[in-house]
């Protein structure tokens, strides 16, 4: 198949009416992409033909599914430049992680592919001569809203999923990636029957009108929580289902019985990885007195190192609205009485780069430590002992994860049993098994990301209780003839006694 066929969103019978999102490059200023923003009637044609794709796609082998899915991800594979270099452009992404991001997607959707057809059903101990066992279903047409800091790798993990299990999808990306979600769509689209992944191309709008369309089972979706409430009040009236990875305000929590430059080290990779533009990031830092000096001028330093790698390892924040956020943030922890150490202020230049900064004096009203900031920020409160610093990080309306670093096995079990978060990390601030899943609470969100789990939160079960029919009790001639007796109908025995013997 070529690129250009099929395409994911309907051609427009009036394109000169169009609107077309326009991104800007966060690093020089100028266009980075334009893509055209899909029509009303794109939008519901979009939903129609993934509802008309449904129940064929429901019924084709799972191995077939996996098939089609390992194809689209080679596919990837042939365009994975071209997709970095989008993302790049759009985001602001450095080069390699945004080839590493697609190259993640990649996996993820072949890990999907393998996982499909071993997604089973249970088996049920029942009465003996009977069958009771429980049969996955794909829910039918799922809604994907994806996000802008990890286009491809995050998109890949929802689409894979729901496209594995037998679900068709409808797909809509943020409007700060549109170009790189658009030619995401449009390539793995090549490689699956029509209706199986349609994308839909707009803003906040175009959102709104898809939560109002008809016929769609699940809403899935990864990014901030006002969006991931609104999808949760619509699926009252909908009843969809609703998968959500929301805001994180992620805690860090520094024993005194570690190295302190280490730990150092592991808070910086969670604060500065991807400019502090992940759900994961490390957004709030608990450290021991015991190490607090060594460790913050340990993080010092490893913030400065990260500033002067900027653009070749340390990009920029996506757009100039959120830099303004995160400053916004800095600004009302140092009028409350925060130091900054490094960074901290815009600098001079083209784009929207903002230095990697670590703040101390934080106390905990301020929104460094009570927000999302979702940028390069490390804000540092000292603890007095262990205790405090979990009793701090769990005292937040956030839940997707923690990290706790700390060589006593005592603590480490605490924070696993007490922490109410979806992923308690125990001395790496990134890493995992593959194929892991996490169920973020509170305003992080609800229900199985990625990993197995996911393909379960994509999927209904029916659960079948069989058992063998009674044999009929005469011959076919014998029933014409009108020789079955109603006393006895149904009875597995000829000589069964009449109600008039039971008397």
């Amino acid at each position: 198949m070529t690129l250009d066929a099929p395409t994911t969103t309907a051609p427009s019978s009036d394109d000169s009416s169009a609107d077309t999102i326009t991104v800007l490059d966060p690093v020089t200023g100028e266009v980075a992409s334009e893509t055209r923003r899909s029509t009303a009637d794109e939008v519901r044609d979009a939903v129609a033909r993934a509802r008309a794709a449904a129940t064929g796609w429901a019924r084709t082998a799972p191995g077939a599914r996996g098939a089609m899915l390992r194809a689209a991800a080679e596919r990837l594979r042939d365009h994975a430049d071209e997709l970095a270099a989008m993302n790049t452009r759009e985001t602001g992404k450095v080069p390699g992680d945004a080839l590493g991001g697609v190259e993640a997607g990649i996996d993820t959707l072949i890990q999907y592919a393998e996982l499909g057809p071993l997604h089973r059903g249970e088996a049920l101990r029942g009465n003996h001569g009977a069958a009771d066992f429980a049969v996955p279903h794909p829910r039918g047409v799922v809604l994907a809203l994806t996000p802008w800091n990890d286009p491809v790798a995050v998109a890949c993990g929802i689409l894979g999923a729901a496209i594995a299990a037998g679900n068709t999808v409808v797909h809509k990306g943020s409007e700060r990636s549109p170009g790189t979600i658009a030619l995401l769509n449009r390539l793995l689209a090549a490689e699956l029957p029509d209706g199986v992944l349609v994308g839909v191309d707009g803003d906040a709008a175009t959102g709104e009108q898809l939560l109002a369309e008809d016929g769609i089972a699940v809403y899935a979706h990864v990014g901030s929580t006002a969006t991931g409430d609104r999808l949760a009040e619509a699926a009252l009236r909908t009843r969809a289902h609703v998968i959500r990875e929301n805001g994180g305000n992620d805690a860090a929590v520094v024993d005194a019985d570690v190295d302190p430059v280490w730990a150092a080290d592991q808070v910086a990779l969670g604060a500065f990885a991807n400019t502090g533009q992940i759900c994961t990031s490390v957004e709030r830092v608990y450290v021991h007195r015991g190490i607090a000096e060594e460790f913050t001028a340990a993080l010092v330093r490893a913030a400065e190192r990260k500033t002067a790698a900027a653009a070749t390892d340390f990009g920029p924040l996506v757009d100039e609205r959120l830099r303004t956020t995160v400053q916004e943030h800095v600004d009302q922890a140092v009028s409350a009485g925060a130091q900054v150490l490094t960074g901290g202020s815009v600098p001079a230049g083209a784009g929207t780069f903002y230095p990697a900064t670590v703040l101390t004096g934080c106390t905990d009203d301020m929104l460094v430590l009570t927000e999302e900031t979702f940028g390069p920020i490390a804000p540092v409160r000292i603890v007095e002992d262990m205790a405090e610093g979990l009793r701090l990080a769990a005292e937040d309306r956030y839940g997707l994860a923690a990290t706790v670093l700390t060589g006593d096995t005592a603590t480490a079990l605490q924070a696993a049993a007490e922490l109410p978060v979806g992923t308690v990390k125990i001395n790496a601030v990134f890493g995992g098994a593959p194929g892991g899943s996490a169920e973020p609470r509170g305003a992080s969100g609800s229900g199985f990301g990625y990993g197995p789990h996911l393909l379960d939160e994509m999927t209904t079960t029916t659960v079948v209780h069989l058992e063998a029919a009674p044999r009929r009790t005469s011959t076919p001639t014998d029933a014409a003839a009108g020789a079955v007796d109603p006393a006895t109908a149904g009875s597995h025995d000829t000589d069964t006694a009449t109600a008039e013997d039971v008397r």
